[in-house]
């Protein structure tokens, strides 16, 4: 009886593993669906980015307007927009992942004749372009 439970025992060793083909073919077949996943998975993110930029430059232009019609003059920063309660914070560029990166225009004439020239429009700093080809800083 020995040598069959031995025989046994090293037949049951042998099937528990995988071999060195089988884990090959596998890791070939989850190389080949990475390839196809990530390129799919950064164009979204790239597209979620562009939504969160058109929705952040929205949200400033109607603070900008909204703080100019209240106060008679147009804000001097952005900051401002944050200190007079319109916006919570500035928010960070999501292409840039910085709030220091936004590029404002100034007014050419002030809203009021005893008022300073202030803000009038906010622009991403991000260099590039979307998918369509519109550069970030046309936004």
């Amino acid at each position: 009886m020995a040598p069959t439970s031995n025989l046994s025992h090293s037949a049951l060793r042998r099937s528990r593993g995988f071999s060195l083909m089988e884990l090959v073919i596998v890791m070939t077949i989850l190389a080949i669906l990475a390839s196809i996943a990530v390129p799919i998975f950064n164009v979204h993110v790239r597209h979620a980015k562009e939504v969160t930029l058109i929705q952040d430059l929205d949200a400033m232009r109607r603070a900008i307007d909204n703080y100019t019609v209240d106060k008679q003059k147009a804000p001097q920063s952005l900051q401002e927009l944050v200190t007079s309660g319109y916006l919570r914070k500035v928010p960070d560029d999501p292409l840039t992942r910085s709030a220091d990166t936004w590029i404002t225009e100034n007014e050419d004439t002030p809203f009021s004749p005893d008022a300073a020239a202030g803000i009038k429009n906010v622009r991403s700093g991000a260099e590039g372009a979307d998918q369509t080809g519109k550069a970030y800083s046309e936004y």
